[in-house]
């Protein structure tokens, strides 16, 4: 991310950025965000009236929001802000979005992205959570996680090309 001069390499606090974009474009500062790391900041360098979206807010329903905000925090890591009353609200890594086409029904998915997908189910075990066995699908190889809630995420290492820089470059 490029934001008046300053380059930053990561992604990961989106929040942070948010307020840092406000907080400069409040003082008159041109911004860039780069999802894509310091690499591309040069290529993307426009100004901030070409880029509509700066991000996306993901909604999880749960059967117990306490638990499952707390398994985001304390498991897997990701910070939050408190929107009051305890709701929290998580930066999550660098995303990417597939629009697949469908039969039927159309919905949405929620899936977790991983460069290293049995280094971190090794990590997750470590802090007790259970992970399925890893199956490989064509797409990638894949894992669910089981929500303190009983829901259940998918973590995915994936055999295809993504705009994401991983955490292993």
């Amino acid at each position: 991310m490029q934001a008046s001069g300053v380059l930053f390499s990561s992604t990961q606090e989106a929040f942070g950025m948010v307020l840092l974009r406000h907080l400069l474009k409040a003082l008159g500062g041109n911004v860039l965000i780069s999802p894509l790391g310091a690499a591309a900041a040069p290529a993307l360098e426009t100004k901030r009236s070409t880029f509509m979206i700066f991000g996306a807010h993901v909604i999880v329903y749960s059967n117990d929001a306490m638990a499952d905000r707390a398994f985001f925090r304390d498991v897997l890591g990701f910070s939050s802000v408190d929107a009051g009353h305890d709701w929290l609200i998580f930066a999550l890594p660098p995303a990417e979005i597939a629009v697949h086409p469908a039969e039927g029904t159309s919905g949405h998915e929620l899936y977790l992205m991983s460069d290293d997908l049995t280094a971190d189910m090794a990590a997750l075990k470590v802090k007790a959570v259970q992970c399925s066995k890893i199956e490989e699908v064509r797409w990638g190889l894949l894992t669910r996680i089981q929500l303190p809630s009983g829901g259940v995420l998918k973590l995915y290492q994936a055999k295809h090309p993504s705009p994401l820089v991983t955490t292993s470059q």
